[in-house]
């Protein structure tokens, strides 16, 4: 894996000024994607993410720190003015925000705003995927891990396979699209994978494989478990025959995220998320806004400018514009993920729904 040698921009306190491209970062990527957690609750304790070893130091936020739905609703409006054309709603568990049907509605009425769609573990997706889909949510990603019932609440800490199953059920009747993750894991699902393809595409929707990337200091990540995109390809080789790179619709590109996409010779399509071992951070083009109001340029790196306290000190929009321009504006050529663990961040993934 090549590790990053520029020298790391500590917080980004000046902010620049507002030109006409506020989006565009130092290396020319244009931001038209935007991550918004909801919430840092989850109803999981995923050993990758939040196991219940780290329950004791990861204090959830009180629910005044949030932002509220109108303060998230005027901070998309604000991107949205400047290109963003994509929010994905995550957590921890976005479902776990209550009145999270209002929100994804007022988000479809942003001017600008082309999809709305969310990221979820699936638990309580049987009865509010329905709702979602009639407030305009138009495609979820749901985690799902291993098709055995014993090694999901395992892996989950919490988890019902069952309900998770329902859940993808629902969303499919509800007429989302739907996407299936996985973090592949050494030892622990990489015996599934073929059988985790075929159970998405029965259920009409695109499986996705993750490579496992440290966060938390590293300390959630194990390298004997790594299992790299090439290790991934080559096992669904083996079960699918050849695969080849997957055609992409051009008007779309632009808001995509990181998985790159492959088709069997059958014609179905799987992604795989190389964070470790392939990088894809030359096409970044995300920022990630936490429940509290944190703007992080990359997942990979701690600095941040808070939006909800600009928001809430009665700043203008333009206010607002500057400070997301100065975030952008420090976004790193890339990632420090090493395959020792080292180069992680040390903010929880819970925080940051990925």
């Amino acid at each position: 894996m090549t590790r990053y040698q520029l020298p790391i921009v500590g917080r980004v306190t000046a902010l620049r000024d507002a030109g006409a491209d506020p989006l565009l970062d130092p290396y020319a990527r244009r931001i038209r994607y935007l991550r918004v957690s909801v919430t840092d609750r989850c109803n999981y304790r995923c050993t990758y993410c939040m196991p219940e070893s780290l329950a004791g130091e990861v204090e959830f936020q009180p629910r005044a720190a949030l932002m509220s739905f109108e303060e998230i609703e005027r901070v998309v409006a604000v991107f949205a003015r400047f290109g963003v054309r994509k929010v994905r709603l995550t957590g921890g568990e976005p479902t776990v925000r209550r009145g999270i049907v209002d929100l994804v509605a007022r988000l479809v009425r942003v001017p600008g705003i082309a999809q709305v769609v969310m990221t979820s573990n699936g638990h309580l997706l049987d009865e509010l995927a329905a709702p979602l889909a009639a407030a305009g949510l138009a495609a979820i990603n749901i985690s799902l891990d291993t098709l055995d019932a014993a090694r999901f609440t395992e892996l989950t800490g919490r988890g019902d396979l069952a309900r998770v199953q329902a859940g993808v059920a629902a969303a499919r009747a509800a007429g989302l699209a739907v996407k299936l993750n996985t973090v592949a894991l050494r030892g622990v699902n990489d015996g599934e994978l073929a059988a985790l393809c075929r159970y998405a595409w029965m259920h009409g929707a695109v499986p996705r494989f993750i490579e496992h990337m440290p966060m938390s200091d590293g300390r959630l990540f194990e390298a004997a478990a790594e299992l790299p995109a090439r290790a991934i390809r080559e096992a669904l080789t083996a079960a699918f025959g050849p695969l080849a790179p997957a055609r992409r619709d051009a008007s779309t590109t632009g808001d995509a995220g990181p998985a790159r996409y492959w088709t069997t010779g059958d014609g179905h399509e799987v992604g795989i998320i190389s964070a470790m071992t392939e990088h894809f951070c030359d096409d970044c083009n995300r920022l990630r806004l936490t429940s509290t109001g944190e703007l992080h340029a990359c997942l990979g790196h701690d600095d941040a400018i808070n939006l909800r306290d600009v928001v809430r000190a009665g700043g203008s929009d333009g206010d607002v514009v500057r400070a997301i321009a100065g975030a952008v504006s420090g976004k790193r050529v890339g990632h420090a993920f090493a395959l020792d663990g080292t180069g992680a961040p040390r903010k929880h993934m819970i925080r940051m729904g990925g």
